[in-house]
């Protein structure tokens, strides 16, 4: 046994006692992962991983995603004892309030922390995308001259993750895209939270993933050598497959009365804390215990890792040197604020007067221009491409042929493909967008809800938005959905009412650098709304909300809608006389964001008379209708026939609008 084995041996145990110091202080966490995969978190961070504490962002690093976010106390560990700027005093605050340790990984919160994870299955679709990114960054950024990405993604799951359909969804993706830079460890330890494992599972996880074109490796995961043997093999793999290590450990390793068992998961056993570090050969009374030895070592590590950083950097300057558009191309797409709405808008041609196409139609031409001048934007559709119109043209699809492909064909995969578009997002490197139909945004929502979480600038471009999906019937009719997802704090919801309001929706999406947007696009053909000026219609998105036929005598009535109602509310109020205003609140978000000053000149307190219409449930709107106003939409579920004879069935005409109006007299 070397030195270097026995200090990382030494290692690992010091890391259990770290996670047993938190968890104990605490009072919650999860002990078993942990400990049960110390050893390869030593491998990891004490040898094998390619990364620099000095710049946790370096593009070339290394991504590490711990899936299994509940043992999140083993990447705090690691990250510590790494030299991350993460100190033993916040090792100390493990979930206490405004810690950098919380109890599962968040994004922006922990540096060396590459996604939120918690939610069992997300990181491995997260990883996914990383190395989906990957792959496009080395084919548009390298050359043949300077390599400057060849990075890898590795992934930590256990058990519950690998249950979870969103992660099979994801290595299947990923085996048919032949993403080798991709390594999932399996910490296999026969354990789920309830019970045995075998009590919910009997499937053989190397066969299946074999027959999914993944490599597999099993050994043992408390052989550092043989873990370390499995590493390096995954890692310069030549076989054009993504790699499955099937790491066999004990789960709550270290503490007798537990391991091995259900008890080891959460946070049982921390009451045998004491007799377990004694055991170990860590210092009972000594809390939060690391050797000199230990530290001394991963500093040198440290020293190491920023060298072969900085070597890269004398390729990448060189790089940048001889590819100066590349450069160019790269920092912008890394940008803060790479390009505004305002000048996404100036690249989107007017449309014609006379037009009368779906917004989805609108949508598929507003997305070239913009992708042009964004060529960092990335699509991809749930196997919805004719339906959805969201392909940027003249761009190659991405897969195993061609890595600088712009289009991702998920297949019918909706929520993998949302946890696959935060792993782009995460990565930082390109800014992607999908889309299917806006029903199936269930079943994409946990990550959509992470993306809201981790404030990921993912665009979601899903059509079919109302009952006016028509034939299909209820179950492709979201009636409830715009409702339910303008809950997700973070989440901007656009419904545009015509192609203009469109291309303000698209500029607004794919400005916004701090949070996810979902475009909600209609399958039907709106009419353009010429009552209202071009600029007014594009800009008017942008805030939210905004005046989009203004009285022309004393204020008496208002008109809201959104989307396609918007022409509904704009032929009510021609009836109803020259003291009705027409407001359109394409996103409810936007506008709740603005001032007082710009709300209340939109919506003027003092006109109590209000009427909204969408084709929707009616909930959302009553902040801004009030108690006396009348809300016009679909409390119900919707039905199968022609769209213009479901709105007509179920309420959602002008005539509706009018008949509201004048019941509040």
């Amino acid at each position: 046994m070397t030195l270097q084995t026995l200090l990382l041996a030494k290692a690992a145990n010091q890391a259990r006692g770290l996670a047993m110091d938190a968890i104990h202080a605490a009072q919650s966490g999860h002990l078993g992962l942990p400990l049960g995969a110390a050893e390869i978190g030593a491998v990891l961070y004490g040898h094998a991983l390619q990364h620099n504490p000095e710049r946790p962002r370096w593009i070339n690093r290394d991504r590490f995603v711990l899936s299994a976010g509940h043992g999140s106390m083993f990447l705090y560990a690691w990250l510590h004892l790494s030299g991350y700027d993460l100190s033993l005093d916040d090792l100390k605050k493990f979930r206490k309030l405004h810690s950098r340790t919380p109890g599962h990984p968040e994004f922006h919160d922990t540096p060396g922390v590459e996604a939120t994870t918690g939610p069992l299955g997300q990181g491995i679709g997260n990883a996914v995308g990383m190395a989906v990114s990957g792959k496009m960054a080395a084919a548009r950024y390298n050359t043949a001259e300077h390599t400057i990405l060849d990075n890898h993604v590795v992934v930590l799951a256990g058990d519950g993750c690998m249950q979870e359909g969103v992660a099979m969804e994801a290595v299947a993706f990923a085996g048919h895209q032949k993403l080798d830079n991709l390594i999932l460890i399996y910490d296999s330890n026969d354990v789920t939270l309830d019970a045995m494992a075998d009590k919910t599972q009997s499937e053989n996880t190397a066969a299946r993933f074999k027959a999914i074109e993944w490599d597999v490796q099993t050994i043992d995961g408390h052989d550092m050598a043989a873990f370390l043997k499995a590493f390096n093999r995954a890692k310069k793999t030549k076989s054009g497959k993504p790699q499955l290590i099937i790491a066999k450990t004990i789960i709550g390793r270290g503490i007798p009365e537990v391991q091995g068992t259900p008890k080891g998961h959460g946070e049982g056993g921390a009451k045998f804390v004491d007799a377990a570090k004694a055991a170990l050969g860590l210092p009972v009374e000594n809390h939060f215990f690391v050797s000199d030895e230990v530290r001394a070592y991963f500093a040198q590590h440290k020293t190491r890792l920023v060298r072969a950083c900085n070597k890269w950097h004398k390729t990448y300057k060189a790089w940048r040197e001889a590819n100066p558009d590349k450069a160019a191309l790269l920092d912008k797409a890394q940008a803060e604020a790479p390009v505004t709405a305002a000048e996404l808008l100036g690249k989107i041609p007017a449309f014609a007067a006379d037009s009368k196409l779906a917004t989805r139609a609108a949508g598929k031409a507003v997305l070239q221009p913009i992708a042009a001048e964004m060529p960092w934007v990335i699509g991809g559709s749930a196997d919805l491409y004719g339906s959805t119109l969201n392909q940027i043209a003249d761009a190659p699809d991405f897969d195993a042929s061609n890595r600088a492909g712009r289009n991702i064909r998920f297949g019918i995969r909706e929520h993998a493909m949302a946890a696959m578009a935060n792993g782009l997002a995460y990565d930082g490197l390109f800014r992607p967008s999908v889309a299917t139909f806006l029903v199936f945004a269930d079943y994409s929502r946990p990550s959509m809800r992470l993306a809201a979480l981790s404030r990921l600038p993912v665009v979601y471009i899903y059509t079919h938005d109302s009952v006016g999906v028509g034939e299909d019937g209820p179950t492709h009719q979201p009636v409830e959905t715009i409702a339910s997802l303008r809950t997700f704090p973070g989440l901007d919801v656009i419904r545009p009412a015509d192609p203009e309001e469109t291309a303000g929706a698209f500029a607004a999406a794919f400005e916004r650098k701090d949070g996810p947007t979902l475009i909600a696009l209609t399958r039907q053909a709106v009419p353009m709304l010429n009552d209202i000026p071009v600029e007014q219609r594009r800009t008017g998105v942008l805030k939210g909300a905004y005046v989009a036929i203004r009285e022309t005598s004393v204020l008496s009535t208002i008109l809201l809608a959104s989307g396609s109602e918007l022409q509904h509310a704009v032929a009510a109020a021609k009836i109803l006389g020259p003291g009705t205003r027409v407001v359109s609140v394409p996103c409810f978000e936007r506008f709740n964001r603005q001032p007082l000053e710009y709300r209340d000149s939109v919506l003027p307190a003092a006109v109590r008379r209000r009427v909204s219409i969408e084709a929707g449930v009616t909930s959302p709107w009553r902040q801004y209708v009030g108690i006396d106003g009348a809300c016009i939409g679909i409390d119900r579920f919707g039905m199968s026939a022609p769209g213009g004879t479901v709105f007509k069935e179920l309420g959602i005409t002008p005539e509706a609008v009018v008949a509201a109006a004048n019941k509040l007299d």
